[in-house]
């Protein structure tokens, strides 16, 4: 049955594969059931209601993309999403969050709308090849600062903005010998080398007394203070209309969600050998209403915008190529509701060498540029680059976008350029000259 449903040996994997990729998938991204409800609690957000919310969110929407689209990616409520929810929106701005929950959910409807008629899908087959192979390194530069900076090896500094940690750290030095093992253990094509090198740094920070064993058992909070708890009258009234402040509330929930899931299923897909001959992604518009669907689920369940997550690629690292990892993913988080102490006992710093190994399988998408080409080759080293510089996928997309009109009408090459192109580097102005 799973063979035939998710054609398994076409995509040259297997059951065992697939649940192996779910499992350190989960795992490398595991931190968002409690990361997003601390973020949102700040709000006034109760947070185990959130943490339901989370988890619920995360398991319907990776569900409907592996079930329906048939990619192994997950997704769960993104980071920088929740952060300019909390911090902008709610205590920047001044909105309450059952209003931000309002604009998450109009967001949503939005994207479902112009994911039905394939906008979503013309704009993403409209990227060029160049920004592609880009956007595959620059999610693998993303994904490496993220985690050197779960594992301390790169911590902030005043003068240089980053600086080398503390080295003599046991946590840090733990996940520096987790990268080696991963490392050595998939040179020497040991099966579920990831997942083996996540649990062996735990269970020894464990054992030397560095992270507590939290358990196994909780009960499932109630969801009660945030369900359905969205308030549309700000959104909705003749002033909302015509409020710019709400519409560029909406508009920043959608352009960049847009872009970061976009950004997320080009670079995990292209790494995977998932994009066809023509470089795009075959059942796109299954996989963009998944993220619609749970953008809209999530805000009426309690949380900020779901997306996908470029911890995917950990799976797909280690063979996941079919919905049937996602689907694991899925169940794994709807298992965090009940073991949410377990869950808990992963630290940061134990799945950062996973984060760290999936960037060096990722960055080789740079080697496939045209470099004799300063029109493609500089715009796409623009956009790898700004990913971790800017600490998001959209703004790399951005400045991929913006430079590759701006450096193509220069060099006078307008014949390169598609309309689809012109208009979306033309959006992106908009967004950062407006709604910044």
């Amino acid at each position: 049955m799973l063979e035939t449903f998710f054609k398994l040996k076409e995509h040259g994997t297997d059951v065992r594969t697939e649940v192996l990729a779910g499992f350190t998938t989960f795992l490398t991204m595991a931190y968002i059931i409690f990361v997003n409800p601390d973020i949102l609690s700040k709000t006034g957000m109760d947070f185990n209601s959130v943490f339901v919310a989370t988890c619920l969110a995360a398991a319907l929407g990776t569900a409907i993309m592996g079930l329906v689209a048939n990619y192994p990616i997950a997704l769960a409520p993104g980071m920088g999403l929740n952060a300019y929810f909390t911090f902008t929106v709610v205590m920047g701005m001044g909105m309450s969050w059952q209003t931000a929950l309002g604009a998450v959910f109009i967001s949503g409807i939005v994207f479902l709308i112009v994911s039905l008629f394939k906008v979503r899908e013309a704009l993403v087959n409209a990227i060029p090849h160049s920004l592609k192979l880009a956007i595959s390194a620059g999610v693998g530069m993303f994904l490496a600062i993220i985690g050197l900076k779960s594992a301390g090896v790169v911590v902030d500094h005043p003068a240089t903005l980053v600086t080398l940690g503390n080295l003599a750290d046991p946590k840090v030095l733990l996940a520096i010998f987790g990268f080696f093992l991963i490392v050595a253990l998939e040179y020497r094509k040991v099966t579920g080398s990831i997942i083996i090198g996540v649990l062996t740094v735990t269970v020894l920070a464990i054992a030397f007394g560095l992270q507590k064993f939290n358990g196994v058992f909780a009960p499932i909070p109630s969801m009660a203070p945030t369900f359905l708890q969205m308030d549309f009258s700000a959104l909705l009234s003749p002033a909302g209309v015509f409020n710019g402040a709400l519409l560029g509330v909406i508009f920043v929930f959608f352009f960049v969600d847009l872009f970061d899931t976009t950004g997320t299923l080009v670079g995990v897909s292209h790494r995977a050998g998932l994009l066809d001959k023509d470089g795009k992604l075959p059942r796109l518009k299954k996989a963009l209403l998944a993220d619609s669907v749970a953008i809209t689920a999530g805000a009426a369940m309690g949380t900020s915008s779901t997306t996908a997550y470029i911890e995917s690629a950990a799976g797909t690292a280690v063979g996941g190529r079919t919905g049937l990892t996602a689907v694991v993913v899925a169940g794994l988080f709807l298992l965090a509701l009940f073991l949410s102490p377990l869950a808990g006992s992963v630290p940061p710093y134990a799945t950062a060498p996973a984060l760290c190994y999936v960037a060096v399988l990722m960055t080789r998408g740079l080697a496939e540029i045209e470099w004799d080409d300063l029109t493609e080759s500089a715009p796409a080293v623009m956009t790898a680059f700004a990913m971790p510089f800017t600490f998001s996928i959209a703004d790399g997309i951005a400045f991929g976008f913006i430079s590759y009109v701006v450096i193509k009408a220069l060099a006078g090459r307008w014949r390169d350029l598609s309309p689809a192109v012109v208009i979306i580097a033309a959006l992106w102005v908009v967004k950062f000259a407006f709604f910044h």
